[in-house]
């Protein structure tokens, strides 16, 4: 199917020759003919932009019925996720052969890459193992998903990729009929995904989203880490063959997925319940399956070679134990007792996974239940059992065989535990608030918590976590049912950890924290279900989530004041020291703009990591960062070295969403690539020493850069009081609120305000309308107001140069040799190249008050046009991309196919406002979904 000469041409030809031949077969040859003409009108707009041009395909749209119209968009939104599949083949296929070009090198951006260049640097192997001690890199897939496809269409795009893999990266050539077969297949599934539903028939429940994500495990993320476990220790071992090393797992995965509840009812404690339940039984299961072809590898005779005492000890201690599942072991292996231990391992693990689905959690219960023996409750078990054995082989003749399958299960059950990955739970603090001033008052302990001073509320929450009586009573029917359900979340987190496992959760994050009585709050409630004991153990990590500008502007303060409280220290004391903090992209950059929030961002890192030092803890962040530019997106390893340097110490955190998920996870030789890359990251930014340090004078310009970024944002979308009526009529916002892509609402309340609005439908439907506001708005007046300030100063002037040249060249400066600020400048031109003024005016033609509209979009192309031209000036590059060819090459290529899109969905939404038909109504809405779902794989981008 490809070629030597261009495998990428290749494939997408094919796969659009195929995709036309079913459009013919299921459509017709008229359907066909119509979409070829819509794509021709539209690259000849592409080429050569007139409006008579634009008119004509305009009417020729608005012309055709709602079937045809959903025709052309399912052909689109397949060709898309086609092309989608047929570009990550073809990343593949080029890191295949960098990587033989530069053999014996280390692959560029790989694990072994950063260990070769800390040697180069002369980091020593004590300060890497001090590192690797306590070293923390957990992706956290998150519970909000972007994610606009069904399953169901990404398991047929899966086949898909895998049939096109093999015909494009396989190193001898298929026979004839293997070929035809090959290409049948892809057809074959083509033709299942045009038969089959894009747009969900109903929202996925919760549960639903934790199946979607334990399909990424399943398919995926399970086998690829230990390879990477394996991968950094041969790494190490080579560059450092003098050093005896101490490794455990850098790498774990996080999830929101059936524990965020902020803003999302459907999240309740019994749903959560069912989520621990769903990852742990999951887990088990894959364990349960891993113990079969471990079972036909440790098939040494005590005939050959010796056993430890401790192996043939524990096999003894489970036949008393468990004597059914010892008389199931077969008579041939009574010579055998590597199979024997792994055959009563796996009956072990049976009855874990019983217990873990049928056994009901009680709060409270007195006395405490006990774990039971024949099951395992922590990982550690299991470990112990595994640990054995290798040690046992290792002592005997068979490490060869004990660094294989065994080995690879170790590291298994040290990443994953029993329980896939670690759920955080997150609420809202005004929830905690409400639920503590109705608890005070009926305690009689005050009145009015809601409405104390600060200071006041710290006092009461201090003496209320030291005091020994409990504040709630045991039936919380006599509570509003929001108190209750709070209430009632922490005891559920109590049960589960005491009864079913007291590792799958560790965080509580706290959205919206403002104050230190929002961190207390928590505290209280751990302490008020015995989850916290002063003296004695903490048994959750404490987590305020700072998302708004003025929320990581005081950061630093709260944290400060938190730490010299001794409820809190004690806390963080029996919690290892280490605080999780959690930074928000999404509301800080909806709030400010995406030039202000990076700065708060990146200035609030600073501002922890120094108070972090003071007080003699470990900070680990927790960035919140979404798929799209506008909510903290852009490629995760080049994000990673922008943050300060010196501030990330070996632990971090970053949430995965939505089509960022698929994209990284579908397919084990992209994720393991990701992955090695982040891990390369990490390591590097660990010792700032492998990193340029910014010049303070630089610091002092972005500080200017983003208050008038900010300025210009907030004066558009806050303060022009035409903007809300623009944003809402000139893109499909209304629609994507009903779009069932997740369980939780699209609005925090039932308002029309920006400020309720959630920041993923908000990102999400300025993409879709091709403005793409978010991830770029404000960034060119800035840097023109600072260069104009210059000239207007004279500061910047030196003896060779005018203040405006001097300022640029600055600029020039701080982008070549400041990753934060190339950063910042290169995500800014990537969204800015997915965005087309042209056709964002199309949409503006959807506004009612059209002389609103035209002033409005006036204001939004002029700042567009301000910030290429700057950009550009900066990165010293014609266009938009201009240092990125193969990037811009793909998103010009992308372009003409995704205009048809555009202009029919702006067609839909107008006959979808105009009260249709009812007869119509349903197929309209449905189309108009599902142009949603095409456009978010041509741009590659939701929220």
């Amino acid at each position: 199917m490809s070629s030597e000469r261009d495998p990428l041409a290749t494939n997408i030809h094919a796969l659009g020759m195929a995709l036309q031949r079913v459009m013919t077969n299921q459509s017709g040859a008229r359907a066909l003919e119509l979409e070829a003409q819509v794509r021709q009108m539209a690259h000849e707009l592409r080429a050569q932009p007139s409006p008579e041009l634009a008119d004509r395909l305009t009417k020729l749209i608005a012309a055709r019925p709602v079937a045809q119209l959903y025709d052309l968009v399912k052909a689109s939104t397949l060709y898309f996720g086609l092309v989608n599949l047929a570009e990550s083949v073809e990343r593949l296929r080029m890191l295949s052969v960098r990587d033989r070009q530069r053999y014996p090198a280390p692959r560029a951006e790989g694990i072994t890459d950063a260990v070769a260049m800390l040697r180069s640097h002369g980091v020593s192997a004590e300060a890497i193992q001090a590192w690797l001690d306590h070293a923390l890199i957990m992706p956290v897939l998150t519970a909000h998903p972007t994610e606009s496809r069904r399953r169901t269409t990404l398991n047929k795009l899966r086949r898909i990729f895998d049939t096109l893999i093999e015909l494009t990266l396989r190193t001898t050539p298929l026979l004839p009929h293997e070929h035809v077969a090959a290409i049948t297949q892809i057809e074959r599934e083509i033709v299942g995904l045009w038969l089959s539903d894009d747009v969900r028939v109903e929202k996925p429940s919760v549960l639903d989203e934790v199946e979607n994500g334990l399909y990424y495990f399943q398919r995926v993320i399970w086998d690829r880490l230990p390879n990477l476990d394996r991968e950094l220790a041969e790494a190490l071992s080579e560059h450092y063959p003098e050093h005896a090393w101490r490794l455990r797992p850098i790498l774990r995965f996080g999830s929101w997925m059936g524990g965020d509840r902020d803003g999302n009812p459907f999240v309740t404690a019994e749903v959560t319940v069912d989520t621990v339940r769903l990852m742990r039984s999951a887990m088990l299961r894959h364990l349960i399956a891993c113990l079969a072809p471990l079972h036909t590898d440790l098939s040494q005779s005590l005939q050959q070679a010796p056993v430890s005492r401790e192996v043939l000890e524990r096999i003894a201690y489970y036949s008393d134990l468990m004597p059914a599942a010892a008389q199931k072991i077969s008579p041939h292996h009574s010579r055998e007792p590597y199979r024997q231990l792994t055959d009563l391992i796996r009956a072990r693990l049976e009855r874990t996974l019983d217990y873990t689905l049928h056994t009901p959690i009680h709060w409270g219960q007195d006395p405490p239940p006990q774990p039971q023996p024949d099951i395992y409750f922590r990982s550690e078990e299991l470990l112990a059992d595994l640990e054995l054995m290798r040690t046992s082989l290792n002592a005997n003749g068979a490490a060869l065989v004990a660094d294989g399958l065994l080995r690879d299960l170790i590291a298994k059950v040290a990443i994953f535990r029993l329980h896939s990955a670690t759920l955080d739970i997150r609420q809202h603090s005004g929830r905690h608030s409400a639920a503590l001033h109705e608890l005070f008052a009926a305690a009689g302990v005050c009145d009015a918590y809601l409405h104390l001073p600060e200071a006041e509320k710290i006092d009461i929450l201090c003496a209320e976590i030291a005091s020994p009586r409990p504040l709630s009573e045991t039936r919380l029917s006599n509570y509003s049912p929001d108190t209750a359900e709070v209430i009632q979340t922490f005891r559920m987190l109590a049960a589960l950890l005491e009864q079913i496992d007291p590792q799958v959760i560790e965080n509580y994050v706290i959205s919206t924290t403002a104050d230190v009585s929002d961190i207390l709050a928590v505290l209280l409630f751990c302490h008020e279900v015995g989850l916290y004991e002063p003296g004695r153990f903490s048994l959750l990590n404490v987590v305020p989530l700072f998302e708004t500008g003025d929320d990581l502007l005081h950061a630093p303060q709260i944290m400060e004041r938190c730490l010299t409280l001794p409820a809190y220290r004690e806390h963080l004391r029996l919690r290892g020291d280490v605080q999780e903090i959690m930074l928000g992209y999404s509301d800080s950059n909806k709030e400010g703009g995406f030039v202000a929030a990076n700065w708060a961002l990146y200035r609030a890192q600073v501002e922890l990591d120094a108070l972090a030092q003071r007080h003699g803890i470990q900070l680990r962040l927790f960035h919140g960062r979404g798929g799209a530019v506008g909510r903290g997106g852009g490629p995760a390893g080049q994000a990673i070295l922008a943050q300060p340097p010196g501030t990330l110490s070996g632990q971090i955190k970053m949430t995965d969403q939505g089509e960022m998920i698929s994209d990284r996870y579908l397919d084990p030789r992209s994720a393991h690539r990701h992955l090695e890359q982040v891990v390369h990251a990490v390591m590097r930014a660990g010792f700032p020493e492998t990193l340029p340090a910014p010049d303070a004078a630089w610091l002092e310009v972005m500080e200017q850069i983003a208050t008038s970024a900010r300025q210009t944002y907030r004066d558009l979308i806050y303060a022009n009081p035409e903007f809300l009526s623009y944003f809402r009529e000139a893109t499909p916002i209304a629609e994507i609120s009903r779009l069932r892509i997740g369980s939780r609402p699209a609005s925090r309340r039932n308002s029309a305000r920006i400020e309720d609005l959630r920041a993923i439908p908000w990102v999400f439907s300025w993409m879709q309308s091709r403005h793409t506001i978010p991830g770029w708005y404000g960034l060119g007046s800035a840097l023109a107001a600072f260069v104009q300030q210059q000239v207007e100063s004279g500061e910047a002037a030196s003896h060779h140069m005018p203040p405006a040249a001097s300022a640029l060249s600055l600029l020039r400066t701080m982008y070549r040799q400041w990753p934060f600020f190339t950063t910042l400048l290169d995500n800014a031109q990537m969204i800015m190249a997915k965005a087309d003024m042209g056709i964002a005016r199309q949409y503006a033609g959807l506004v009612g008050d059209q002389e609103l509209a035209l002033r409005v979009f006036g204001i939004i192309e002029a700042e567009f046009n301000r910030t290429r031209e700057m950009i550009c000036a900066i990165a010293e590059v014609d266009d938009l991309l201009g240092a990125s060819p193969a990037l811009r090459r793909a998103i010009q290529h992308r372009n003409p196919y995704i205009d048809p899109l555009s202009y029919i969905q702006i067609e839909l939404l107008r006959r979808l406002r105009n009260e249709p038909d009812p007869g119509e109504q349903e197929q309209l809405e449905t189309t108009v979904l599902m142009s949603i779902n095409g456009l978010a794989a041509g741009l590659k981008n939701t929220g």
